[in-house]
């Protein structure tokens, strides 16, 4: 049997583990790490040294493997079914990766930034192993991109009784602002797509590339004043760092 844990490790600071994480990680046969390629391999980087430093004084290390993380088919044009193929490859290579390095089961680890159940697809994956495996998996909580920019900015989440929404850059950029909510929290926005709302002069956004990192970068104030400054900060960050992971909070004035 492959028992498989989905380790939430937050945003890439080692200060993020909680007790439970490192117990996990220290406890495995085997962690599998993704590697992006060239130009993203700071992230597979980064979780290495994690583990560097959780296995520091460890008596029985795990094993630390790497595996290249296929990318999604940008001649499919239907989203969903893009992501549905990205997942199904992946899961090939975690079943492939597992074969050679636990072909009697085991313990195996994944490391997972931020937690696991937030805009990340691993437990999506993991559940299309087991039509295929024998395998129990288990998932430990991290600390998420949003519990980080609320911090680093020093700003609550929300509004007294009022709701939030989180939500995707797609999702803002086809849809715009959604109806009852004045407060939302935006990930996986590559485009900048708080370029496309109304009224900015009445929006207030909280934006941090890194969060939580030792290279975070914070800006904050009307999005009609800062929104230039985000685009060129941002586009100057991911040419330094060859990758950027960004997150904003939009608060409407009632």
């Amino acid at each position: 049997m492959i028992h498989l844990s989905l380790i939430g490790i937050g945003t890439g600071n080692p200060k993020h583990l909680t007790r439970e994480a490192i117990e996990a990680i220290q406890s495995q046969d085997l962690i599998l790490i993704p590697n992006k390629g060239a130009g993203k391999d700071d992230l597979a980087g980064l979780r290495q040294a994690i583990c560097a430093d959780v296995l520091a004084d460890c008596a029985d290390p795990p094993r630390i493997a790497e595996f290249a993380l296929p990318t999604r088919d940008p001649n499919t044009a239907e989203y969903r079914q893009r992501v549905d193929d990205w997942h199904d490859a992946i899961a090939a290579v975690w079943q492939s990766a597992l074969s050679d390095h636990l072909p009697d089961g085991g313990h195996v680890g994944f490391l997972v930034w931020g937690d696991p159940s937030l805009y990340d697809s691993t437990m999506r994956i993991a559940e299309r192993l087991r039509a295929r495996l024998d395998l129990r998996m288990r998932v430990i909580p991290g600390i998420t991109s949003i519990q980080a920019l609320t911090a680093a900015h020093g700003v609550p989440l929300n509004t007294i009784g009022g709701p939030v929404q989180i939500t995707t850059g797609r999702r803002l950029r086809e849809a715009g602002w959604p109806e009852g909510c004045d407060t939302l929290v935006v990930m996986l926005d590559g485009e900048c797509s708080f370029q496309s709302l109304a009224e900015q002069a009445q929006i207030t956004i909280h934006w941090s590339a890194y969060a939580g990192m030792d290279n975070e970068i914070n800006i904050a104030g009307r999005l009609s004043e800062v929104q230039d400054r985000i685009i060129a900060t941002r586009a100057e960050a991911r040419a330094d760092h060859g990758w950027i992971m960004d997150i904003y909070l939009l608060q409407r004035a009632p």
